[in-house]
């Protein structure tokens, strides 16, 4: 009898038997059938759908429990596309120079712009409350992500189980690994591309039909001949190319792949390419070329011109050097920080994954052991390619994560079980050990999620909500979100008391380090205007020129200490640049008094709050003489706090350290009785409330 590998999915795989089984004699699969044979197959049909349904609400509740801010690309790189596509150019998305110059695929966005405009169309259909409707645009990129991160588990098990069989205790300690890495709960239901890419790899892995790296000893049909497998082939294909599509690196993993399944260096039994060669590169082509003119299409909708996003990432990134401009860090980065982080309690069981992936196991097939080779080259080519670039984050190799909790799981698995009697079948009763270790590596595991997850930069999601909520109470009746459509009904209604007034106001100033909160997709109301200091690239400027390596953004020059003094900076920015002065004597001196400053004054400005005394350096201090020092003094603006939030115990960044604050200039109407006043009010009644 003939027993196959479960690419085609678990059902099959339990009637044929795993990967494991790939290379036994007769004898052995006869008896892996009669074990297997005892499961009915509805049950292990249900066994499938239960485990994803339980990931599904775990995930759900995963995003429901993240409320903290961690890199800007959540936002700026996939929800701002998305909100501009699902509600017009006018919605008041910030799209970033990324997109201005065409270096991202619109393929990402277009899900979640997809999901906005559904959920919103829906919602405006059952006429629901604006704030309501604002509240769930806000949280659907999460809950849909969700969604994502939950596949990603899902094909995480699936793929264990295929290598490891169902016999085996490996596949379940894969999955309780990828649930309890603080990593995935701190980052897999965030819109990062790199999360969506994450998925779309462990997808397309277990969708390989990875019995081409098994000895074929029948040369006269390849293991590429049969329907399922040509199916199976393709879904990896596609979903392959999405990945590459959506990020470029992640052709790495499938060069390792191809590469080293063609050459088979180091691998044992006979090559079967022989037969399935050509049809894996037709297959390519095929998936390849269909999946790109999708990609093609959408861009050219997006762009509104025919344009190839990874050829413009490559030039910009690799030939314009700008990477760099947004971090350089050392060689040893993802070997001393990236896996670290990924793996966390599990790191010294991924390496002893990655070390003994070659090596001899128990009792193993010539195909397990070439699948644990190839994924460990995977993982080492894409590290150790990344770490010949200068820009390095964490996100860039979260697509191995995965493929080491595979790679760890066998490990894990013998470390803290062990059979309760000696047995000579396939299925052996086992029980816990090292209790004490593994009670502490989930304990910190959790603590580490649970921290991540609600206390690190909380700050920058409350402070929009409260920026939110302050606008609907002020502007009640500018809170459409399509500021170029108005049904029938709200038509007649302003035909027949005149044009409604939209706010004139800024309503909020970010004097904060660049991109440091959300923003339309947070902010919600295109009437809801804001300005926060840029970090635009030095586009301009040539590789290697002195005009790049002086060149300041926004943030910087706002941010630069004119002297040693850290809190000696910021002023002459807002006196220059933010509210420059329009007046001057006749010998072009600006004038200290009378002095009429340009820009727009906001009525909230939002702020770390060691840039208070910046901002009353400028605008000066109740009660001070007007010595001439306060550059902004006649502007009229009366700082009050009016709401302030903890942002964490630490942050590795100066400019973002301490809490958060909203300023009330007082130059609006209708103020917000914030801290000063509830402060004022618990004053008084003190002092009422004494003898």
């Amino acid at each position: 009898m003939e027993s196959k590998p479960a690419a085609e999915g678990l059902r099959e795989r339990h009637k044929r038997g795993s990967v494991r089984d790939a290379n036994k004699d007769t004898g052995d699969a006869d008896r892996a059938e009669s074990t297997t044979s005892k499961v009915h197959p509805q049950v292990l049909a249900a066994q499938v759908e239960d485990v994803l349904t339980l990931l599904l609400v775990f995930r759900f509740i995963n995003a429901l429990c993240v409320r903290t801010f961690f890199q800007p690309d959540e936002y700026f790189q996939a929800l701002e596309p998305a909100w501009s596509i699902a509600f017009g150019p006018n919605s008041g998305a910030w799209l970033t120079w990324e997109w201005q110059h065409q270096l991202r695929s619109s393929l990402h966005p277009a899900i979640f712009g997809l999901a906005y405009k559904v959920v919103d169309g829906a919602m405006e259909f059952l006429n629901l409350f604006p704030p309501f409707r604002a509240f769930i645009l806000a949280a659907l990129p999460g809950v849909l992500q969700s969604v994502f991160a939950a596949l990603g588990d899902f094909y995480t098990w699936k793929l264990a189980m295929d290598m490891y069989g169902r016999e085996s205790n490996a596949p379940w300690a894969a999955l309780w690994m990828a649930v309890l890495n603080p990593w995935q709960w701190y980052c897999s239901t965030r819109s990062f591309s790199n999360s969506l890419e994450t998925t779309l790899t462990i997808a397309a892995l277990s969708y390989w039909p990875w019995e081409v790296l098994a000895e074929t000893r029948a040369a006269k049909e390849g293991p590429l001949q049969e329907n399922s497998r040509m199916t199976s082939l393709r879904v990896s294909l596609a979903l392959a190319a999405v990945a590459v599509l959506l990020r470029p690196t992640n052709l790495l993993i499938w060069l390792a792949v191809l590469g080293s399944s063609l050459a088979r260096l180091t691998f044992t039994g006979a090559s079967p390419w022989n037969t399935s060669t050509l049809v894996l590169f037709r297959e390519i082509a095929v998936c390849g070329t269909a999946v790109l003119g999708i990609s093609l299409v959408s861009d050219r909708l997006y762009f509104g011109f025919w344009t190839f996003p990874p050829y413009k990432w490559l030039y910009f990134n690799l030939s314009q050097s700008l990477a760099v401009f947004y971090g350089h860090m050392p060689w040893h980065y993802y070997l001393s920080q990236g896996v670290p982080l990924l793996t966390t309690t599990f790191l010294p069981f991924t390496l002893v994954g990655l070390f003994k992936a070659g090596s001899s196991v128990r009792d193993p097939s010539h195909l397990q052991r070439n699948i644990l080779r190839t994924l460990a080259f995977a993982a080492l080519t894409m590290i150790t390619t990344l770490s010949l670039i200068s820009h390095k984050e964490v996100r860039f190799i979260y697509p191995l994560l995965p493929i080491f909790h595979i790679l760890a799981a066998p490990y894990i698995t013998a470390f803290f079980t062990q059979p309760t009697t000696p047995s000579h079948s396939r299925i052996s009763p086992v029980t816990l050990r090292h209790k004490r270790t593994l009670a502490n590596l989930l304990s910190l595991n959790l603590l580490l999620a649970g921290y991540l997850s609600l206390f690190h930069q909380p700050a920058p999601l409350s402070v929009l909500s409260f920026l939110r909520t302050e606008f609907e109470r002020l502007h009640p009746d500018t809170l459409n979100l399509r500021p170029d459509h108005h049904n029938n009904k709200e038509q007649r209604q302003t035909a027949a008391v005149g044009p409604r007034q939209q706010p004139k106001e800024l309503f909020a100033l970010f004097l904060t380090p660049c991109h440091t909160t959300p923003w339309r997709s947070h902010l919600v109301y295109p009437a809801l205007r804001a300005r926060a200091l840029t970090c635009e690239p030095p586009l301009h400027t040539a590789p290697g020129s002195p005009e790049r390596a002086t060149y300041l953004d926004e943030a910087d020059r706002f941010y630069r200490r004119v002297s040693p003094d850290r809190g000696d900076y910021g002023v002459q920015f807002l006196a220059d640049e933010m509210w420059p002065a329009l007046t001057s004597n006749g010998g072009g001196e600006t004038t200290t008094k009378n002095t009429r400053r340009g820009g727009e004054m906001p009525r909230y400005i939002v702020g770390f709050e060691g840039i208070e005394p910046v901002l009353q350096r400028f605008f000066g201090q109740e009660g001070e003489e007007d010595d001439g020092a306060a550059p902004g003094r006649e502007m009229g603006v009366r700082l009050r706090r009016v709401w302030s939030a903890w942002n964490g115990a630490f942050n590795e960044d100066w400019r973002r350290r301490g809490r958060l604050v909203v300023w009330d200039t007082g130059v609006y109407a209708g103020s917000y009785e914030g801290e000063d006043k509830l402060r004022e009010k618990k004053e008084k009644e003190r002092v009422v409330d004494e003898p």
